[in-house]
């Protein structure tokens, strides 16, 4: 009776060494593949990563050739014309307050503005040359 039960327990034995072998494989191979996979993935990022940087180094430098050739080309087109066009002076402001010559529809309206900007006077948004009547439909009362 107790050769059935040997051969039973050594059964027993072989089967959970040869689990147990099964596991260490399976997990040797999963470190063989987690490795080659991390490998490949570093390399393929490291090769994204240097095409990247260069594709976007041609794009700033086929930019700059572009501004380079337009700003010649602005300049046989426009010649002094240009220059003295660059050289104006865009920030000469001044207000000019309502009054019964000018702009009288506007005194204490909350939309003028009064702003001239190198000489050109914007009255407000909605009529930016200003009202010619006495009574604006625009007008609301300055608070």
């Amino acid at each position: 009776m107790d050769d059935w039960q040997q051969e039973w327990w050594k059964q027993l034995e072989k089967t959970a060494a040869d689990m147990e072998k099964f596991f260490v494989d399976v997990e040797e191979a999963t470190e063989s593949f987690v490795d080659e996979v991390s490998e490949n993935v570093s390399s393929f990022l490291e090769q994204f990563q240097s095409g990247i940087f260069e594709e976007v180094d041609y794009l700033i430098q086929d930019f700059i050739d572009v501004l380079i050739d337009t700003s010649d080309e602005i300049d046989s087109v426009f010649g002094e014309e240009w220059e003295n066009f660059a050289d104006d002076d865009f920030t000469s402001v001044s207000y000019h307050q309502p009054s019964a010559k000018s702009n009288s529809a506007c005194i204490n309206c909350a939309n003028y503005h009064g702003q001239s900007y190198n000489g050109n006077l914007l009255v407000c948004a909605m009529h930016p040359s200003g009202w010619d009547g006495d009574d604006c439909p625009d007008w609301q009362e300055d608070k």
